[in-house]
C-alpha cells in the first residue's frame, strides 16, 4: 500500500508556523514510509531545509485569493495530478483547498484537508469561503477546540458520511530539547540581546497583533514592577509586526508610558525557538482570542519551561494548569500579575519537576511522530 501511496500536499507559503512544519515533517515522514511526497507552494522560509531527495517540490501562486488564479491553479494541479499520478490531494488552507477541491473533482482523487484556524467570518459569503474545508473525503481538526469550533458554527457545511476527527498538531520534540543547545550559541544569543541573566527572564514570542496580547503582558509586567520592586525581571517580546508598525509603535509608546525601558525588549525576528526558549525562565501565551493549537505552549514544554498562558483555546488542552504550568482567566491583567508575581516564589526544584513533567506532556501527546502516523494511518483507511 505505502509503495503505491503519493500524496501532494498544498500550502500557501511554507514558513515557520504550525501549519507550515507539520506539512514540512509530514511531507518527509511519508517518505520514510516508502511514499511519494509532494509539496505545492508559493513559497516560504522552510523551502531551503526541504530535502529534495525525498520532498518534490512544485512552485505555484496557491497563496493567492484571486478567483482567476485559483481557477488557473486548479487546472495546473489537475493537469499534476494525471501526470504524477497522485492518489491523496491534502489541501492545508482555504485558497488552495478551492483549486484543490476542483481538481479532485475532475479527477477522481481522495481529498483530505486540515482546519488549523478558527478563520474569521462576518457574513454568510466568508463563511461559505471558509466551509471548502469540510468539502474533502477527511476533515481533519487540529484540537479538539477547533472540531467544537467547526460543529458549532459550520454544522450545515458537514456531511455525516465524511470522516471528520482531531489529529493534535505534533512538533519535533529532538529539536525542542534543552539537551540540544549548545552553551557556545546560548552565551552567544544572551550577548547579542544583552540578556541579564540575574534577572528573571520572561518571553512572550508570538507575531505583534492585538490578539496575541502583548499589551496585556505590558500592563502586568507594569503591576510587577511597581507593587514588587524587588522581583527583578527582563521581559523579551519576540516577534515579527508583519507589517504592522503602528501596533508596534503603539506597544512601545506603552512601555515607555509605564517606564519599562530597561525591563522590556523588543526582538524583532528570530528562527530558532529553542534557544530563545533556553536562555528564558518563564514563557508566556497571553491571548485574548482562543488559539487554534497553541504551539508556544506546547514548545515552551518540550524545553522543559514553565509557561503561563491564557485559559481559552489550545491551550486548555496542552497545559496541566499546576503540573505543567499555569492558566489565568484571559484578558485579565490582575490574573496575570499574580502569576508572574508567584513564579518568583517557587522553589528551584518545584520549576524543574514542572519542566520535566512538561516534556513529558508533549512527548506523549504532541510529538511528531503521533502526529505523522495519525495521519499515515488515515490516509490508509482512505484509501482502502
Amino acid at each position: 500500500m505505502s509503495s503505491k501511496l503519493k500524496v501532494l500536499q498544498v500550502i500557501p507559503k511554507l514558513g515557520y508556523g504550525g501549519a507550515e512544519t507539520g506539512c514540512y515533517d509530514l511531507a518527509h515522514y511519508l517518505h520514510e514510509q516508502g511514499c511519494k511526497s509532494y509539496i505545492v507552494t508559493s513559497g516560504g522560509e522552510l523551502l531551503q531545509f526541504i530535502n529534495k531527495k525525498k520532498v518534490k517540490l512544485v512552485r505555484l501562486p496557491v497563496h493567492s485569493k484571486n478567483p482567476i488564479i485559483i481557477l488557473l491553479n486548479s487546472i495546473i494541479l489537475t493537469l499534476l495530478i494525471l501526470i504524477l499520478n497522485i492518489t491523496i490531494v491534502h489541501a492545508r488552507s482555504r485558497a488552495p483547498a478551492w483549486s484543490c477541491l476542483i481538481a479532485t473533482k475532475i479527477t477522481g482523487r481522495k481529498f483530505v484537508t486540515t482546519f488549523h484556524g478558527t478563520y474569521n467570518f462576518n457574513s454568510s459569503i466568508k463563511k461559505y469561503y471558509n466551509s471548502v474545508m469540510l468539502k474533502s473525503n477527511l476533515i481533519i481538526a487540529g484540537s479538539n477546540f477547533i472540531f467544537s469550533h467547526i460543529n458549532e458554527n459550520y454544522s450545515k457545511y458537514l456531511n455525516p458520511k465524511k470522516k471528520f476527527l482531531v489529529i493534535f498538531r505534533g512538533i519535533n520534540t529532538d529539536y525542542f530539547s534543552k539537551k540540544k543547545i549548545k552553551e557556545k550559541d546560548e552565551e552567544k544569543l544572551i550577548k547579542k540581546w544583552g540578556v541579564d541573566k540575574e534577572r528573571k527572564i520572561f518571553l512572550l514570542p508570538g507575531r505583534l497583533t492585538a490578539w496575541k496580547g502583548q499589551e496585556l503582558f505590558i500592563e502586568a509586567l507594569s503591576k510587577l514592577k511597581n507593587n514588587e520592586p524587588n522581583k527583578k525581571f527582563m521581559a523579551l517580546i519576540l516577534g515579527d509586526d508583519q507589517g504592522r508598525k503602528i501596533y508596534k509603535k503603539k506597544l512601545q509608546r506603552l512601555v515607555e508610558q509605564h517606564r519599562l525601558i530597561e525591563e522590556v525588549k523588543f526582538i524583532d525576528k528570530f528562527n530558532i525557538m529553542p534557544i530563545a526558549y533556553k536562555i528564558s525562565d518563564v514563557i508566556f501565551s497571553c491571548s485574548i482570542e482562543p488559539e487554534a493549537f497553541g504551539r508556544v505552549s506546547v514548545e515552551a514544554q518540550s524545553m522543559e519551561k514553565p509557561i503561563i498562558a491564557s485559559n481559552i483555546g489550545g491551550s486548555l488542552e496542552t497545559i496541566k494548569h499546576e503540573k505543567t504550568g499555569f492558566l489565568f482567566p484571559a484578558g485579565d491583567i490582575n490574573a496575570l500579575y499574580r502569576n508572574m508575581s508567584e513564579i518568583f516564589d517557587l522553589y528551584p526544584a518545584t520549576l524543574e519537576v514542572m519542566g520535566t513533567e512538561g516534556r513529558k506532556n508533549v512527548i506523549k501527546k504532541f510529538n511528531v511522530e503521533k502526529m505523522c502516523f495519525s495521519t499515515y494511518s488515515e490516509y490508509k483507511k482512505l484509501i482502502n
